[in-house]
């Protein structure tokens, strides 16, 4: 597993390719709102497990994860035990890093970050990396069977890590065959949850710049999957020149919100649109800014103008500052095995 960084996002993934990531986070010195250990699942973008720290079991985060019961009755309280382990752990680590550091005392994080990725070509990608106080500390190369320290600190794991090749062989076959093949079950519980389409709610917004001129804002709400392409264009064609634009970020009902911003002069603005396709509409739409009459107005070369109502965007919620891991059994077989591969690791 390998080093993270404060928050680790969900990455943009290709809508024929699916990733499995777990996170782990400990903290040194925790405190209302601050867990001393979390643990979530992710399958692409969606959260389906986490460690309840304060039952200390592992809990479902999704309703299609409950299907695994039927083939694994023990799932949940096997991933508990590793979850309970995988605690302890994170306590000696918390210990034991600082002390590289010559640090004594004061808040700490430890995080891990594990899984895999199936692409649509069929070619694997395995994340392993490890982050102490929200910065890379080590991460792991299959491929190689190198690790590789962020600093002089990370070296003295690197060392006790090298003196042991058994923990990069298994880690290499953990995520090169049980992983993937999780990836591959998981993606088959939870086919219509990742199948799903919502799409957008655009709406364009205009302010006036004291300088004279003028600045137009497309807003989309509300849409599934993650991916979503939100350009301007002027007189048709796309139109790069004074625009700016925010990354896709997450709402707290699943679903996604983006933006993009052009800086123009008012004499051009109806030159403009903004151009928004998204795999949940049949092709890219076109939105321009109309002056305020309640509307938004929605134009597209294959659609008459028509108007669209205003709309709430959805409560926005930033994404969990602290992501970590699970573990499956028969079903997902190995799934639990790195878990368990991370308590022989010396640090």
């Amino acid at each position: 597993t390998a080093p993270g960084r404060p928050l680790w996002g969900a990455h943009s993934i290709n809508p024929s390719s699916h990733s499995m990531r777990f996170f782990r986070t400990g903290v040194s010195d925790p405190s209302e709102g601050l867990p001393p250990f979390t643990v979530v699942g992710y399958l692409d973008d969606q959260p389906f497990l986490y460690y309840d720290w304060r039952t200390r079991k592992d809990q479902p985060k999704c309703s299609w994860i409950r299907k695994v019961e039927k083939d694994d009755p023990d799932y949940w309280e096997r991933n508990t035990q590793i979850s309970w382990n995988t605690e302890q752990v994170f306590k000696v680590r918390l210990v034991n890093v600082p002390k590289y550091y010559n640090q004594s005392g004061g808040l700490h994080t430890w995080q891990e970050m594990y899984g895999c990725e199936l692409r649509a070509d069929g070619s694997t990608v395995a994340l392993d990396e490890y982050a102490y106080d929200g910065k890379t500390y080590l991460s792991f190369d299959k491929e190689t069977l190198t690790w590789t320290a962020a600093d002089a600190a990370a070296q003295v794991t690197k060392r006790k890590l090298e003196a042991e090749p058994a923990i990069a062989q298994r880690n290499k076959a953990y995520l090169e065959g049980f992983c993937v093949e999780t990836l591959q079950r998981l993606v088959g519980y939870a086919e219509g949850a990742l199948q799903r389409k919502e799409p957008p709610v655009v709406k364009v917004t205009h302010e006036q710049g004291r300088d004279g001129t003028e600045t137009l804002t497309c807003r989309a709400f509300g849409f599934y999957p993650k991916e979503i392409d939100i350009v301007w264009t002027k007189d048709g064609e796309v139109w790069l020149q004074d625009t700016f634009s925010g990354v896709v970020a997450p709402n707290s009902d699943g679903t996604y919100h983006a933006w993009a911003s052009v800086r123009l002069d008012p004499q051009d603005r109806d030159r403009y649109r903004c151009r928004v396709g998204h795999d949940s509409l049949l092709g890219p739409l076109g939105f321009a800014w109309e002056e305020p009459d309640g509307f938004s107005w929605l134009v597209s070369p294959s659609i008459n103008l028509t108007s669209l109502p205003p709309s709430i965007p959805p409560s926005v919620s930033p994404p969990p500052q602290s992501l970590a891991i699970e573990g499956l059994g028969r079903v997902c077989p190995g799934l639990h095995l790195i878990a368990l591969l991370s308590l022989s690791i010396l640090l």
